[in-house]
């Protein structure tokens, strides 16, 4: 079923500002992520390791489908493209370091190890441009004439996202039985 999304200019203003400026964040946010596991610190080879270590192996793919999948889905929201399956590929990405990295350590943030708080808030803050759409402000709106439901596009962002967070975890999870 298609129905109009938030792109329609009877939408009031500040409902796109705030569809923009919710992609802009976390566009930019992820891409950075990205960008300095490619560039910055350890690099990919840092990364790779980093990844052994908590279980993702092999450690240099799982680092490298990482940053691309950052990087990728860090530009399509900022321009507002594709919007449910870069929501999808974030939540992805989040779910699978909540259960790697974060779940063991509790809820907040500032517990040692880091817990779920900020990887869980930035997922469900993907379902909004996932869901709603990526507003007037973007590529989607420009070169897409035609708009998924809202709940289609919720759908979508949710089994994908979803179900690429557990396919990654089925073929790559090894953790040690000792951690």
């Amino acid at each position: 079923m298609l129905t109009t999304s938030l792109t329609n200019s009877s939408y009031p203003i500040a409902f796109n500002i705030v569809l923009l400026a919710v992609r802009l964040f976390l566009g930019t946010m992820i891409f950075a992520h990205g960008y300095r596991k490619f560039f910055g610190g350890g690099k990919i080879d840092g990364t790779a390791s980093w990844f052994e270590s908590i279980g993702m192996k092999p450690g240099r793919l799982n680092a490298m489908m990482a940053a691309s999948t950052e990087v990728g889905v860090g530009v399509l929201l900022t321009l507002g493209l594709l919007t449910p399956l870069a929501s999808a590929g974030l939540i992805a990405l989040m779910v699978v370091a909540i259960v790697t990295v974060h779940r063991k350590n509790g809820f907040f943030i500032f517990n040692k190890g880091e817990g779920i708080e900020y990887t869980l808030g930035v997922a469900v803050m993907s379902l909004v441009p996932g869901t709603l759409g990526a507003g007037k402000f973007s590529l989607d709106n420009a070169w897409n004439p035609l708009h998924w439901s809202h709940t289609a596009s919720l759908c979508v962002t949710l089994i994908v996202g979803l179900g690429g967070a557990l396919a990654q975890l089925i073929v790559f999870y090894r953790p040690s039985r000792n951690g």
